[in-house]
């Protein structure tokens, strides 16, 4: 069973919570790092949670903030993550293919639910290609 790891900062957490329902629907277990309520809070500290999280288990995850810039920006601090913040499908599609993305950035600001669930379920179906992607992959 797929299991995804999930969280928010404020600026992100109506997004996530449709996220969630979505992924359940689908029968995907979720682990939710929050944020629990549209409390201001630091995105950095969800980002490092679930970041940490995806490098021990290998499972994959999603992260929402107010943009999806910010919660990328330090996700992509810690080796072997490679977060995407992706904004339509296209994106979402070639970051799985090419680049074995293992953590979605989205923004709640910036990307309505409708797109967000097209853009979490494209990249969660997506395949990695290997092969020169995985060759460049191993070159950072």
């Amino acid at each position: 069973m797929t299991k995804i790891l999930i969280g928010s900062d404020h600026g992100g957490y109506k997004l996530k919570n449709e996220i969630i329902k979505h992924l359940k629907s689908m029968n995907i277990e979720v682990e939710d790092f929050g944020c629990y309520s549209e409390e201001s809070c630091d995105y950095p500290e969800i980002a490092k949670s679930v970041a940490e999280a995806v490098l021990k288990t290998n499972d994959k995850g999603i992260l929402v903030c107010g943009t999806g810039i910010g919660m990328s920006l330090v996700a992509n601090r810690y080796r072997g993550i490679r977060a995407s913040h992706c904004t339509d499908t296209f994106t979402a599609r070639m970051t799985r293919m090419h680049n074995d993305s293992n953590i979605l950035c989205l923004g709640e600001r910036i990307t309505g639910v409708g797109l967000a669930l097209d853009i979490v379920d494209i990249w969660l179906k997506t395949d990695f290609e290997g092969g020169r992607h995985l060759r460049r992959i191993n070159m950072y």
